[in-house]
């Protein structure tokens, strides 16, 4: 039984880790090199801006992803839709590295970004409901928080292991080799991470819930005109109960970066650095929100974490004027509050479908509430911190923990 959970928790693991690697990465890039290399030269805000808007293209393919694997998963298994969307989403950024620029093609290079990136998110729509299915559906009685918080840890190994990289390459080569050839590794790098994750979940059996369910009765056809016709109240309200995270994520990595680099001067690996160490606030809200939530419930650990979101919202400004350390300070609260409102969205956000509508429901939520709170947000506070500065973008940031707030506080069911 031990060696069967290890392996499952593993695998729950590997996907997400690939997945933050390889969104990250985007991310990164995007914030540090992208708008010179793929788009029309107009002025250095508008090419950042133009590189946050195709990060966001990943945002509108994950509902899409969503619904094609949560309708498979739901009708022939977890294990191979696992398998197919770690598939889809590696080649794509694997193939990001042999793009040319729009110096050498025009504008079919920021066309051909966007497709990868496409492609990016309609396989990780498929990504983290089934790792969190996997995960919880094998959890022993009691253990569905600490089960649950598993596939989360993906977050924190992926950004360290993209981060890490940008930063070894920024050490060892120049500002034009890095920007000529460097930048492509770490979407090279990319394929090794899927090839471990690929081996892991071959190696597993269907979930014991997933069975049950197909033993009571024949899936539904449709998985989505079921789960809408029958749980539309809950899938809404998954919606935005994991808008908090994906805003106070992509606020600390991809807008701190490029806003830390830019309008506060910082060299790119003296922020990648602090990057780096406030992760691991992030790794220890995750720790003890699945072992909270297990304790008390996924919900209310949930509410909390939404609270101190917002708090961390409202200090942005003020810590980010401090200079160098309020950015270290601003970025480890904002990443322990994200702890708390991600951590217990494995448990909590499957918890709300049955098992039949499961993966649809959950990869729906969390992909759908990633547009309003992951795709929008480096976009939003970009324009915002040009127009009405830092203090705007705090607002935004508090406010998207505020709307998973209210609809935590409104669905009462864990």
């Amino acid at each position: 039984m031990l060696k069967r959970h290890a392996r499952v928790l593993s695998a729950s693991l590997a996907g997400t880790a690939v997945e933050f690697y390889d969104f990250y990465i985007y991310a990164t890039a995007a914030a540090l090199v992208f708008g010179p290399l793929f788009f029309p030269a107009e002025s250095e805000s508008a090419q950042l801006l133009a590189a946050y808007a195709s990060f966001a293209v990943a945002f509108i393919a994950r509902p899409i992803g969503a619904l094609a694997f949560g309708h498979f998963g739901d009708r022939i298994g977890r294990k191979s839709t696992l398998v197919a969307s770690l598939l889809i989403m590696g080649l794509s950024t694997f193939f990001i590295a042999f793009l040319p620029t729009h110096a050498a093609i025009g504008w079919a290079a920021p066309l051909l970004l966007c497709v990868l990136r496409f492609g990016q998110g309609f396989g990780l729509g498929g990504e983290w409901g089934g790792a969190a299915l996997l995960a919880v559906e094998n959890a022993p009685p009691g253990w569905r928080g600490r089960f649950g918080m598993f596939p989360q840890f993906g977050a924190p190994l992926g950004f360290l292991a993209a981060n890490g990289l940008f930063l070894g390459l920024g050490l060892w080569l120049s500002d034009i080799e890095f920007q000529a050839w460097g930048w492509r590794l770490p979407f090279l790098a990319s394929i090794l991470l899927v090839a471990i994750g690929l081996w892991v979940r071959l190696r597993l059996v269907e979930t014991p819930a997933f069975a049950e369910a197909m033993a009571e009765a024949p899936p539904a056809k449709v998985p989505l005109v079921e789960l809408l016709r029958h749980h539309f109240g809950r899938t809404v309200m998954g919606v935005f109960g994991v808008v908090a995270c994906f805003a106070l994520f992509y606020i600390s990595t991809a807008f701190a970066l490029g806003h830390a680099t830019t309008a506060m001067g910082y060299a790119r690996e003296t922020v990648l650095m602090v990057q780096l160490g406030a992760i691991l606030f992030l790794a220890l809200g995750i720790g003890l929100s699945g072992w909270l939530s297990d304790r008390f419930s996924p919900r209310a650990v949930l509410i909390g974490g939404c609270v101190a979101g917002m708090a961390a919202g409202l200090a942005m400004a003020p810590l980010l004027g401090l200079g160098l350390g309020g950015l270290a300070l601003f970025l480890c609260l904002a990443l322990l509050a994200m702890g708390f409102v991600y951590g217990p969205l494995g448990a909590w956000l499957p918890g709300l479908f049955p098992a039949r509508v499961r993966y649809t429901g959950a990869s729906l939520a969390f992909n759908a509430g990633g547009i309003i709170g992951g795709g929008l947000t480096p976009v939003v506070a970009q324009a915002l911190v040009g127009s009405y500065g830092l203090v705007a973008v705090g607002l935004w940031v508090a406010g998207a923990c505020g709307a998973s707030l209210l609809a935590l506080l409104l669905f009462a069911r864990d």
